[in-house]
């Protein structure tokens, strides 16, 4: 871990004042950079060197924060200096607010927005897209190659486009090639699991979930949800199916030519059965399904915490996305 310069007196500044609906309206002067499912992802203004801030607010206790700090460290040291993947680099900061209550920040140095793959997408030609997946793949068998390789390690990453950016990336003479160099910018979820026994804990996750909800969600989707980061012909299906969103179905065919090529010539040894555009699009279709039910879901919670019982929800819940 390499320590960055963190401002924790603006980091609680923040907490004391920030706005869940609309975190850019807060005391403290913040950029939007992106959000996740329990996660605000944001830049201050005023700081000196650019960092990105994920805001995770879902920890209990120290023991539970110590945990997560561990599991953090050791992923990004795995991928970086045993997986052999380019990640940024990355820090942490995280303290008890005036109510007492922990709040916690992955943070990373800043990538330069116009680089992330999503973007990068709509920017260059078709071609270009292709070579961009192909090297993605190659990334991704890199993680695969070290699972093969380690009886006590399994890593688990999320492989869509927009959590790779790439090196070098000019937005005003945009191109890819062959010897384009990428980022895995996605390191904050320490997905590995050491003797068979996750590194972190995925039920903390839960926390975002609504409470009428969060027992169904445990016992019928947390297992599978978690699992699939650790197959990689389903996180490849993921990233074929992320095209559906990026609103670039056209390309889905080519793309699936593409992995399976790979597959059968670059992965040989991995065996991996093609992948089709019926199961991309089914896969697709029912992970729409459960991310509109979900957020709908979410959106409920927060009337009912924030109008009815005047608490705080404090989750970030984007406004409707283009799927």
């Amino acid at each position: 871990m390499i320590r960055l310069k963190i401002d924790i007196e603006i980091l609680k500044r923040l907490e004391r004042s920030i706005d869940i609906y609309n975190p850019e309206n807060g005391e403290v002067p913040i950029k939007m950079l992106g959000f996740g499912e329990i996660s605000l992802v944001f830049e201050l203004l005023d700081d000196v060197e650019p960092i990105a801030y994920k805001r995770i607010p879902i920890f209990d206790n120290e023991k539970q924060v110590k945990r997560h700090i561990w599991a953090y460290n050791e992923y990004n040291r795995i991928l970086d200096q045993e997986v052999g993947l380019n990640i940024p680099k990355y820090d942490v900061a995280w303290f008890k607010d005036d109510e007492d209550k922990i709040q916690f920040y992955c943070v990373q140095e800043k990538i330069s927005a116009e680089s992330v793959g999503n973007r990068v997408i709509h920017q260059v030609n078709d071609d270009d897209i292709e070579t961009l997946v192909l090297l993605v793949m190659r990334e991704l068998k890199k993680v695969w190659e070290y699972n093969k390789n380690h009886e006590t390690i399994d890593l688990g990453l999320d492989g869509q486009i927009s959590n790779f950016s790439l090196i070098g990336y000019d937005p005003n003479n945009p191109k890819i090639d062959m010897n384009t160099k990428l980022i895995y910018v996605d390191t904050s979820t320490p997905m590995f699991r050491k003797n068979g026994v996750e590194a972190m804990d995925a039920e903390l996750f839960l926390k975002s979930t609504p409470s009428f909800l969060r027992f169904l969600v445990k016992a019928a989707f947390l297992d599978e949800v978690v699992d699939r980061y650790y197959d990689w012909r389903l996180v490849t299906i993921d990233l074929i199916a992320n095209f559906f969103k990026e609103q670039k179905s056209e390309l889905i065919p080519r793309i699936i030519l593409k992995v399976n090529e790979f597959f059968a010539n670059e992965a040989s040894d991995f065996e991996m059965e093609p992948i089709t555009f019926l199961e991309v699009q089914k896969y697709y279709k029912n992970d729409k399904m459960i991310w509109v039910i979900f957020q709908n879901a979410r959106k409920i919670d927060r009337f009912i915490k924030t109008k009815l019982f005047k608490k705080r929800y404090d989750f970030y819940l984007p406004e409707k996305i283009k799927r």
